[in-house]
């Protein structure tokens, strides 16, 4: 990814107000900003999570949804998901959908760092393995939805907030 790389403010209508460094964003003040989400299931149905990398600003070494990231300016979101699952996990997907229209969060980290972004959430399909980059993720493993969903109402501080508020809103009707 490019060192300048810039990721787009929103105001709270979702309307494009500007850029900004998104080495520079993520503070104690982060604006809100425009991101997305994406889980990727493989041709058996199993779901990819992965464990962001150890040096992640936010959110380190935590279990999260296959991939996450920001469209550049002017990008189309559904492009955005493509390159980013190419950058991150070296995955072509198939299949790309959007799931939850209207996600919207905001959280804090252990360090204070705010995540505050409109984030659309995707679904998509992956006919190989990842082939994942050691700066963004530390490890992955491919589970059953179900399963996951149980494990983040049980035990949401092992995941990130965003995969917890996701996962309650795809897999609702797993049993508890």
């Amino acid at each position: 990814m490019p060192d300048e790389e810039r990721v787009v403010l929103v105001a709270e209508d979702g309307t494009p107000i500007g850029t900004a460094l998104k080495a520079e964003v993520h503070t104690d003040r982060t604006p809100l900003h425009l991101a997305f989400s994406c889980h990727v299931v493989d041709t058996e149905g199993r779901l990819l999570v992965t464990r962001r990398a150890l040096d992640k600003r936010t959110w380190p070494g935590v279990w999260t949804n296959s991939f996450c990231g920001h469209p550049l300016p002017g990008e189309p979101l559904a492009e955005a998901v493509l390159r980013r699952a190419r950058h991150e996990l070296g995955l072509e997907l198939t299949d790309v959908h959007l799931a939850l229209p209207d996600f919207r969060y905001r959280a804090v980290d252990a360090g204070g760092i705010v995540e505050n972004e409109i984030c659309p959430v995707y679904t998509a399909v992956a006919t190989a393995q990842p082939l994942p980059r050691a700066d963004e993720v530390a490890e992955y493993r491919w589970v059953d939805a179900a399963d996951l969903a149980v494990a983040a109402r049980a035990t949401p501080w092992a995941f990130s907030p965003w995969l917890v508020m996701q996962a309650a809103q795809l897999w609702a009707e797993a049993p508890a």
